[in-house]
């Protein structure tokens, strides 16, 4: 295993350790993956539906308000590509997520929903390893792409109108 193939596999632990931490509503593992020190500031999420928040302290609280008020969460990732160069990594990723809300009768589970979203996450490798920098959720509205949308692209933007 190359140097290069190393740290993208060890940034891609630590991108399934983010989503392990939501999904298990351990924000004790999250605090742990999420950027500290002199960048702490500039850490930012955008929750799907929400604003950009920056600093660690604003998207630490909007996590904990997430995992207080979700029942259940479990992420099955598909798409996964990383890029490493230096100190900071890119993940691209599609969350195939499934959530489910409170059980109407005891010993019954909650309905259960999906949903799709594209995420942008960016580490920065520290002294402790590869931690959050910034974390992009944008939701899929679309089944797939328009094929005559495409077309006028891939023609320069002249389709057939």
């Amino acid at each position: 295993m190359t140097p290069r193939t190393a740290e993208a596999a060890r940034v891609e632990e630590a991108n399934q350790a983010f989503y392990d931490a939501v999904e298990r509503s351990d924000l004790d593992a999250l605090e742990e993956l999420v950027l500290t020190g002199p960048l702490a500031e500039t850490v930012s999420v955008v929750h799907p539906g929400w604003p950009v928040l920056r600093g660690r302290r604003e998207v630490m609280r909007s996590y904990a308000l997430i995992m207080a008020n979700t029942e259940y969460i479990q992420f099955f990732l598909t798409d996964v590509e990383v890029a490493v160069d230096g100190d900071t990594a890119l993940v691209t990723c599609t969350e195939n997520i499934l959530t489910g809300g409170p059980a109407e009768e005891e010993g019954e589970m909650g309905s259960l929903v999906g949903g799709l979203v594209v995420a942008t996450n960016v580490f920065r490798r520290t002294s402790e390893g590869w931690r959050l920098w910034v974390h992009h959720g944008s939701p899929v509205m679309a089944d797939g792409v328009d094929e005559d949308a495409a077309e006028d692209v891939d023609n320069g933007g002249e389709g057939s109108a």
